[in-house]
């Protein structure tokens, strides 16, 4: 048989099937067409540890596998979310008649192509000669975004989405995930709905919503997406952009229901199960919270899309029911953890807390003592985000059920609270890292009531004619609680008003330097993360 093409040989290729009859088959027609080195997984998850270390041309990857909770969609979505498949990679879907309506609908999107049963070498070889001969095509706009020129790569897809060129589909929605990286909401969303109007795609109206976020629109983003879920409920990206919105509205409640949702459509996906876990341990359901996240460990602790804050989690939920062993257990996966990444500020926030309830179970109470006040110390760093505010908080609600006295502790939730009280949804969060401690939910709510205050006060100057005295007063008030929000509205003051206020130029770098110090790191809620890649194509950088 001749080869597939020039470039064929040096090709490698990763077949996953859990049958060994037609896996051999499929590695025999790829041999036969001439690609140089293939190997063979009979799991998705053997294949999802694979693919996080090693990069394949091709990868054909059955869609069904009997005994698996993982098929070959939940596979490439995991993939996906986690940028690990590069442009050059060739993703074909291997699937029979019952699944083909489903699988051809995610090639529209995330596929390069599908292969259905019974197939051959020749059905195969062209599979394979389209999808090759699209990442030629559009290799200008490929090699532009590994160079990270994402401003040309963009304006490429728009040229050839503008002129229908070959593909224009496809570019099209690389376009608009670069328009939305850029931070261009509307032109995404612009190219999104031109996209649907062109053929009414469900990934199309997805971006749309995506970009409704990422612009602010949050109530228009959920009506988008409640008609969305209404059209295609199996849509599990769909369910995590919602998430994100209802985290972002404040509503724990729906979006853990939402989460729940998505993780029964996807039960073998590591990043839903935590994120279902998360938001449960938030809404006070810690049965629930706790067998999440104990799948998401058994699922999925090896490999790159488990995040560590879920063994943080589980160390709290084991605390508090007395699981000794359990607790034990997470905190040695953190402490290895810290051993492969020594350099990491947050794992060791991490071990740090992870410490503490070591000493506690020891009873070793004056050490605990002095651990909690060590990590108090810390609360003013630059490198301290709301995912180490709210853990700090929810470590202080459990240790004030034990024989563990803090007269400072307080004091500590309300320095934690003034900083990142920036909003109703950071508030509620904190307020529920606090469950079952009513003096610390207070604390919090009248943290969050100073800020409005201080903001209103410091706006009436603004108001009253006096912007620099505003932006002062917010330049200070900024200083002393480190809050992004007050920072945030200097800012705007200094920009609306530039001409009208002499020291300008001194003010902005002020700005600028607070800015970039302490509202880099992660001032926001950490669960507004949850949606944020779905739908996307991985463009990597």
């Amino acid at each position: 048989m001749q080869l597939l093409d020039p470039d064929i040989a040096d090709c490698r290729a990763l077949v996953i099937d859990g049958n060994p009859t037609s896996r051999s088959a499929l590695v025999g027609m790829l041999r036969d067409w001439g690609v140089g080195t293939v190997a063979q997984a009979s799991r998705p998850l053997d294949a999802r540890k694979i693919l996080e270390e090693r990069v394949f041309d091709i990868v054909l990857c059955e869609h069904h596998f009997d005994g698996s909770v993982m098929g070959g969609q939940d596979l490439l979505d995991d993939l996906r979310r986690s940028q690990l498949l590069p442009f050059s990679t060739v993703f074909v879907m291997v699937t029979g008649e019952a699944s083909y309506a489903k699988v051809a609908e995610a090639a529209e999107s995330a596929l390069d192509s599908y292969l259905l049963k019974p197939h051959n070498a020749t059905s195969l070889g062209e599979r394979l000669t389209q999808a090759r001969r699209r990442k030629r095509v559009l290799r200008d706009i490929f090699e532009a975004i590994e160079a990270r020129q994402y401003e040309q790569a963009a304006l490429l897809c728009v040229k050839r989405f503008s002129e229908r060129g070959e593909y224009w589909l496809y570019a099209a929605r690389v376009g608009a995930e670069l328009l939305l990286r850029l931070g261009r909401h509307d032109a995404a969303r612009r190219m999104f709905e031109a996209v649907r109007e062109a053929r009414a795609l469900p990934w199309a109206k997805l971006g749309i919503a995506r970009a409704e976020v990422e612009g602010g629109a949050t109530e228009q983003a959920r009506r988008t997406l409640e008609s969305l879920i209404s059209g295609n409920p199996s849509y599990a990206d769909a369910y995590d952009v919602m998430g994100r919105v209802q985290v972002e509205q404040g509503d724990l409640e729906g979006a853990l229901e939402t989460y729940r949702r998505a993780s029964e459509l996807t039960p073998a996906s590591v990043m839903r199960l935590q994120k279902q876990g998360m938001l449960a341990f938030y809404a006070g359901e810690f049965a629930e919270a706790e067998r999440a996240l104990d799948r998401a460990v058994s699922t999925g602790i090896s490999s790159k899309m488990f995040d560590l804050e879920t063994l943080v989690l589980l160390a709290l939920l084991k605390f508090d029911s007395g699981d000794l062993r359990g607790m034990l257990r997470a905190l040695d996966n953190l402490a290895h953890a810290g051993e492969r990444h020594p350099e990491s500020s947050r794992i060791q926030r991490f071990l740090r807390l992870g410490e503490i309830l070591r000493s506690v179970a020891d009873r070793q109470i004056a050490r605990a003592v002095q651990q909690v006040k060590a990590a108090a110390a810390t609360l003013r760093e630059e490198e301290y985000d709301f995912e180490a505010a709210s853990n700090f908080i929810a470590l202080l609600a459990r240790l004030a059920r034990t024989e563990v006295q803090l007269p400072d502790a307080e004091i500590w939730v309300g320095q934690v609270a003034l900083r990142f009280c920036v909003s109703k949804a950071g508030t509620d969060l904190l307020c529920a890292a606090a469950f079952g401690h009513d003096v610390y939910q207070q604390v919090v709510r009248d943290a969050h009531v100073r800020i409005g205050t201080m903001a209103e006060q410091a706006m009436t100057h603004s108001v009253r004619g006096s912007p620099t005295v505003a932006v002062q007063t917010l330049l200070r008030q900024s200083e002393e609680t480190l809050n992004a929000k007050l920072l945030e509205l200097a800012g705007l003051v200094l920009q609306r008003h530039r001409e009208r206020i002499e020291l300008y130029e001194p003010m902005s770098q002020r700005v600028e330097a607070l800015r970039e110090r302490y509202c880099s790191k992660g001032t926001r809620v950490s669960l507004a993360e949850v949606g944020r890649q779905a739908g996307a194509l991985a463009l990597r950088c």
